[in-house]
């Protein structure tokens, strides 16, 4: 299995990342993915952009060195009611929305119940694509509910490359992922297998995704990303309203 885009990718402009646009798209050319999406934080994640920079995103070309390029945002989920940080306005816009918990931006002390109630309202967000790495057990939830919710919603989930990586921050996101996976294939939930770069050199990084989908025999049809067109399928049926 190989995929043709990455999905979930970081700039500068995300404050805590360290290339250009121009570099993540280059790294992606060498590395021979069709495509790349840049998904900077959103708003509330101490050092990112303001709304203005996701409003001018319509000046930056969707060609690159010969990859297509899509731009979004990963938003941050704030509360228990799925509230996000950008206006709707905004993510009519965005080419691919994501939606994660991020410590950071949510309330201190949160439940399991509080978090998996963010999760299952945010899903409900029609402009939402990604429920992005929902594996980090700092964040404990009901995976069960979560795929169904996604199951319902037409959402994707995310296999974070970050998460899995040997020395991560986020706790045991291996033995997480095997759980999320096997209920995805149980519900026929899509995934994507994302970097979550914040550098050059690990654009396209996607090798301990591939090693859990691989010891999980998970379906390849299940997987959005294998091509640019099978990504924008599943985007597209997203329910609206």
């Amino acid at each position: 299995m190989k995929i043709a885009i990455d999905t979930h990718s970081h700039t500068i402009a995300s404050g805590h990342a360290y290339c250009t646009i121009r570099e993540m798209a280059s790294a992606a050319a060498k590395k021979g993915l069709q495509g790349l999406a840049i998904t900077e934080h959103a708003p509330t994640m101490p050092g990112t952009c303001h709304p203005f920079y996701f409003s001018n995103l319509k000046v930056i070309p969707r060609q690159m060195s010969g990859v297509e390029m899509l731009f979004g945002v990963e938003l941050n989920i704030l509360d228990a009611d799925g509230t996000i940080d950008l206006s709707e306005a905004l993510l009519k816009e965005m080419d691919l929305v994501i939606a994660s918990l991020h410590l950071p931006c949510f309330a201190k002390g949160a439940t399991k119940e509080i978090y998996t109630e963010a999760y299952l309202k945010v899903m409900k967000n029609p402009y939402v694509n990604i429920i992005g790495h929902p594996d980090d057990g700092r964040i404990p939830v009901d995976y069960e509910k979560i795929v169904e919710a996604a199951a319902k919603y037409g959402k994707i989930l995310e296999v974070n490359n970050s998460s899995l990586t040997p020395g991560g921050f986020r706790q045991n996101a291996r033995e997480n992922q095997h759980t999320i996976l096997e209920l995805c294939k149980k519900y026929k939930v899509p995934v994507t297998l994302a970097s979550d770069a914040h550098v050059d050199s690990d654009v396209g990084n996607v090798r301990y995704s591939l090693e859990v989908v691989r010891e999980c025999g998970f379906p390849e049809e299940l997987v959005v990303n294998t091509s640019i067109e099978k990504l924008k399928k599943y985007i597209g049926r997203c329910p609206k309203g």
